[in-house]
């Protein structure tokens, strides 16, 4: 799911009627960069029969995944010993390591294996990686047991960087655009898609996060990996009714050939040893529109400049000579790093998410009734809960108020939406700081201050805020990246282009980890660490603080760059193309 229930994508939404009695969330339709087969036209192969099969495999992955993630800091501290801090580094390594790796996948389904295949290799590896966890918990004895379950964790790694780029990208392409009656029913598929990824994280952090702590370890992982084997047996059932894709070939060779020809061509200008003239591509791009020329990164436009050697060549040299189109997706790219950069405090702030906040949540009164209390990670089924509430009333309640002011169809430009959810962030970050200090002075003044498995007399929702304000800080900002990375990405690279955005969680993931370093190394020499395993007696509001105030700076930062930032203009080709020859045209006005 897009929006994270940390770390998954909800794609740009819009209110559509569901079948008969549900009104859920509509993405924007996934483009598909790679060849269909021969029988992608088949009206045997394809639509609701074979996309039914793959929305399982989704939700046993999220029920995977958060059944693990959620509550993994309880484990690395109560179970393997780690100190809280060590114990925060590794699950923001983890699920930063989770975030990357499907940058590899997205490029190895593209150009090598294709979805199917890619689909197919990650949910063994996932599966494989499972059972190790399972294994490392209950049968394997304790002094081989943390090196296996690290290791099962990072096989799990590898197995997300295969999913996540894939799976709902291949379900999308079951349905045939160019037919209408699939078409529509790919709006559908989008509503169910998100209910049933929402559906397997809220399960998971609701039962399996009960079973670990009131059964066993073993268990709850248990459940996990049965999940994910009958997810697999059930993908390998609809094998047959699958559209498949063929590989295209890496796109990052079409951007490597611009830098190498503007490298080349570092000491021409348009009338100063070239003609005067710039190359065009009669093709314009797979949506037959052309990129309007712009003067951002201008030294890349050496890249089409045509000299006398381009000039008595044929055919046309692509590692010295570009198109126009060509150099200005490579601009595309470009303009989107510094947006990149400055959402990365942001995802710094929601790794919080699965580790201090559950670790808040552990030593305060977590009672519902005389025989049950509450998983202080079950908590984290808020944010799922609160998404689904928030993104319908932004949708008809924000949207059309906001655009009554700025005369805007979309209410905010996709800029300032992200930069709402930066600020949301920062009030997070406070909130957080304020409740964890009322905590504090509530065990000092019961006499725990040096009782750190004492139950605080303070009940565990004084931290629903927190949780709150993270799903609308996710509605806001993580939505919002990933409208612009769809949006603003080459036709051709859009998967890569979702890739490069749940990187974002990853390295905001390893950010927090440094900062968690920096904050441990400093505060150890001027007295107690801010983060000692008993948090009574730190100070994890001084940390929340630090993350407000770095992410306050980062928020004016942002505000700089999406000032200058020029969003994608297309023409269409046809209109662009007409009277001109050869694919050249007149640069120097």
């Amino acid at each position: 799911m897009g929006t994270t229930i940390v770390g998954h994508s909800i794609p740009n939404f819009r209110l559509l009627p569901l079948p008969n009695f549900l009104l859920l969330t509509l993405p924007v339709d996934m483009d598909s960069s790679v060849a269909i087969d021969n029988d992608h036209q088949s009206p045997r192969k394809g639509g609701w029969a074979a996309v039914i099969f793959v929305i399982f495999v989704e939700m046993a992955e999220r029920f995977a995944f958060y059944g693990l993630a959620g509550n993994l800091i309880t484990y690395l501290t109560n179970n393997l010993g780690e100190p809280v801090a060590t114990a925060a580094k590794n699950v923001n390594t983890w699920v930063g390591v989770s975030a990357i790796f499907p940058v590899l996948g997205a490029i190895v389904a593209d150009s090598y294996l294709g979805r199917f295949k890619t689909i197919l290799a990650s949910s063994s590896i996932y599966f494989l990686g499972m059972v190790l966890l399972s294994l490392s918990v209950s049968v394997i004895p304790m002094h081989y047991r943390k090196p296996l379950f690290f290791t099962a964790l990072y096989i799990l790694a590898i197995g997300e960087g295969g999913h996540k780029p894939c799976v709902q990208t291949f379900a999308a392409d079951q349905f045939d655009e160019n037919n209408p009656e699939e078409k529509a029913a790919k709006s559908s598929f989008f509503n169910w898609w998100y209910l049933g990824i929402v559906a397997g994280a809220s399960v998971a952090i609701v039962v399996v996060i009960y079973l670990q702590e009131n059964v066993s370890w073993a268990a709850g992982f248990g459940v996990l990996a049965a999940s994910l084997a009958v997810a697999l047996a059930l993908f390998l059932i609809g094998m047959r009714r699958y559209r498949k894709q063929r590989p295209t070939g890496s796109p990052f060779s079409t951007v490597a050939q611009v830098f190498v020809a503007a490298a080349r061509k570092w000491g021409l200008t348009e009338t100063h040893g070239g003609r005067g003239i710039c190359y065009e591509d009669d093709r314009g791009d797979t949506m037959g529109h052309k990129l309007v020329r712009t003067k951002q990164f201008r030294f890349l436009d050496k890249a089409m400049i045509i000299d006398n050697e381009d000039g008595m060549t044929e055919p046309r040299n692509p590692w010295r000579l570009c198109p126009l189109n060509q150099v200005e997706e490579v601009k595309l790219l470009l303009r989107l790093v510094p947006i990149w950069l400055s959402c990365l405090m942001f995802c710094a702030v929601i790794a919080q998410l699965h580790t201090f906040f559950t670790k808040q949540g552990s030593t305060m009164s977590r009672s519902l009734g005389p025989d049950f209390l509450v998983p202080p990670a079950a908590l984290q089924s808020l944010v799922g809960l609160t998404i689904l509430i928030a993104v319908p009333i932004y949708d008809r309640v924000f949207v059309p108020m906001a655009g009554k002011l700025t005369k805007n169809p979309t209410g905010i430009t996709i800029l300032q939406r992200i930069g709402i959810g930066l600020f949301v962030s920062i009030l997070n970050m406070v909130v957080a700081g304020i409740v964890e200090t009322a905590r504090v002075n509530t065990a000092r003044k019961h006499g725990l201050i040096d009782a750190p498995k004492a139950v605080v007399p303070m009940s565990i929702w004084w931290l629903l805020p927190q949780y709150v304000l993270t799903a609308i800080g996710d509605v806001f900002t993580i939505v919002g990246l990933q409208e612009l990375f769809y949006d603003q990405m080459p036709e051709e690279m859009r998967s890569i282009g979702a890739a490069a955005y749940i990187s974002i969680v990853g390295v905001g993931s390893f950010v927090n980890t440094g900062i968690i370093s920096v904050v441990q190394m400093i505060s150890s020499k001027h007295g107690n660490e801010w983060l000692g395993d008993n948090l009574n007696r730190s100070n994890l509001n001084y940390f929340y603080w630090v993350l407000a105030a770095l992410s306050g700076i980062n928020l004016c930062v942002y505000m700089w760059i999406s000032n200058g930032f020029v969003y994608k203009k297309v023409e269409e080709y046809d209109e662009i193309s007409e009277g001109k020859e050869h694919g050249y045209s007149d640069v120097r006005a």
